[in-house]
């Protein structure tokens, strides 16, 4: 029996406010896995992808990435193709937390490969609860093992 392999939650989130809104809501819905924060595209993908720019450093590891798609320095999708196309991260549950809801972001997001997408309601109590069912989507779900 494999024992399961602990979920790092990757938090890409400009929006200050958003960040603490998302993970205090992870957290209340019983989520107590390390969440690391970035603010700009540039330091998640320096992160995920390590010195050596293949993501080595991740190898065995459980991630879950959560990818806002308005960021000052890229756009989400860009970060999303990336991972998506990498070996070892490809297989990193990401989950969009967004704004938009133009129907062809959304369509392009799953095709790239995105898991969920949730579009952020612009009233406080809305995107709260949207949150709140995410914290329930984290609690069943199992991140595929990367043993072969």
């Amino acid at each position: 029996m494999t024992l399961p392999v602990p979920v790092t939650i990757i938090m890409i989130e400009d929006d200050e406010g958003h960040a603490r809104l998302i993970e205090r809501n992870i957290r209340r819905s019983g989520i107590h896995n390390e969440i690391i924060p970035f603010a700009t595209g540039a330091d998640a993908l320096k992160y995920l992808f390590g010195s050596d720019g293949d993501a080595g450093k991740h190898e065995g590891q459980g991630l879950l990435i959560l990818l806002d798609l308005n960021l000052p320095d890229m756009t989400g999708i860009e970060i999303l193709r990336q991972v998506k196309e990498n070996s070892i991260l490809k297989s990193a549950p990401v989950v969009v937390l967004t704004t938009t809801d133009d129907s062809s972001e959304i369509k392009r997001c799953y095709e790239l490969g995105c898991n969920v997408y949730i579009t952020k309601p612009v009233n406080y109590e809305g995107f709260a609860n949207a949150i709140r069912q995410l914290g329930l989507f984290f609690s069943v779900i199992q991140v595929p093992s990367t043993e072969p």
